[in-house]
């Protein structure tokens, strides 16, 4: 068993991976959050459930390439970026169907698991060679520090999702910015992961 100053190191540097990764969830399962509370679609608990079933998946398939059975064809998981997008326009196509509400971007557990796992598929590359340098216990360390500070967001955000100005902003221009920030978290996934060049170099 490791010392608990190096526990206690592990856990600390396992909250800034983290924090550092996933800041952008915040934004998401806000706008989710919101959507709950206008609409009851997601459920809150589809949403808690499928943020740890996403950060679950990425953490899992991490682990898996970190002990070298799993190859992660680097830059192809930024395709996973065309999901948020795809919702996003889908949302704004079914804008005419409800012109007094917020389109429902997500409205199941999965489709939360979805977002989350292609908000988060940049995050693998932090993580493999991260969870190569972690023993047994270490790695323990690490996944109770995700398992907690998954919670936290949860909170963090659903306190944003019923703040009152928050609500009040989504009642106002949730018609197109909800939409909007599904496009803009995919394009940039799709941008910054490099696959569009790769994607480039294949066509003749």
């Amino acid at each position: 068993m490791p010392p608990v100053t190096d526990l206690i190191a592990a856990a600390a540097g396992a909250a800034g991976v983290f924090t550092a990764t996933n800041l952008d969830d915040i934004v998401v399962l806000t706008v989710l959050f919101v959507a709950a509370r206008r609409s009851g679609r997601p459920r809150p608990w589809q949403i808690v459930t499928g943020q740890y079933a996403g950060i679950g998946a990425l953490v899992a398939v991490a682990v898996v390439a970190a002990a070298g059975l799993l190859v992660v064809p680097d830059p192809w998981p930024g395709l996973l970026g065309l999901l948020p997008i795809a919702l996003g326009v889908r949302a704004l196509r079914r804008r005419d169907a409800d012109d007094d509400e917020p389109p429902v971007v997500v409205g199941t557990l999965l489709g939360v698991a979805g977002v989350t796992v292609a908000n988060g598929a940049d995050n693998i590359a932090v993580y493999v060679p991260v969870f190569r340098t972690l023993d047994p216990a270490t790695g323990l360390v690490w996944l109770l520090v995700f398992a907690a500070l998954v919670a936290v967001w949860c909170v963090v955000a659903a306190a944003l999702g019923g703040h009152p100005r928050v609500v009040a902003l989504v009642g106002r221009v949730g018609h197109w910015l909800v939409p909007a920030i599904f496009i803009a978290i995919g394009a940039t996934i799709v941008l910054t992961s490099g696959v569009l060049p790769r994607l480039a170099a294949l066509l003749p």
